[in-house]
């Protein structure tokens, strides 16, 4: 089995370079968006940067606006103000009648700001519901820490940690209201 020489130039690289030239002239060539009708079967398609027809610049494609030029629209205080204009001089529409974009509207503020009641007192609450909270929250935080800073935590002390978060949840589970208030739409949390 002949082995290539490691220094001699690969065969395909060449045809590499030549397929990526054709697929960058393509690119670079005129496109079928520019050109409304696509060449007869007798003609052939004019190059780019022949005479009568330059190559394309970046100013021809340019979705994003990179490019520079303003963009062709109006902005909403631009029609308003053109749409008030014309409606003074009574040759146009008025403002009235001018079909409303996405921006094309002011906000219905009150002027008052949401001020939220005050929660209720932590001290009124029922012990035992406190209780159910602190082992519900506190059985995972118990278990994450002894298991980074207390490697040799007897069985029973993880056991007693997982009944506590199990009953604590439970009990609050247990808690919540069994049936649904007809007059509550559930907007308020």
């Amino acid at each position: 089995m002949a082995r290539p020489d490691p220094g001699a130039p690969d065969p395909g690289a060449n045809q590499d370079d030549a397929v990526w030239l054709d697929l960058v002239a393509r690119l670079e060539s005129d496109t079928v968006a520019t050109r409304p009708d696509p060449p007869g079967p007798g003609r052939q398609p004019d190059k780019a940067g022949s005479p009568g027809n330059p190559p394309p610049s970046f100013r021809d494609f340019d979705p994003l606006g990179l490019a520079g030029t303003p963009p062709a629209g109006l902005s909403a205080a631009e029609r308003e103000a053109a749409a008030d204009a014309a409606g003074t001089s009574g040759g146009g529409r008025t403002s009235q009648h001018d079909p409303a974009g996405p921006r094309d509207y002011d906000v219905d503020d009150d002027g008052g700001e949401f001020v939220p009641e005050e929660p209720p007192s932590l001290a009124g609450t029922d012990p035992l519901t406190m209780l159910a909270w602190l082992a519900a929250v506190g059985g995972p935080v118990a278990l994450l820490l002894s298991a980074m800073f207390w490697r040799a935590a007897p069985l029973l002390a993880i056991v007693g940690i997982v009944a506590v978060f199990v009953l604590g949840t439970v009990y609050l589970i247990m808690k919540l209201p069994q049936e649904k208030n007809e007059d509550d739409d559930g907007a308020r949390v």
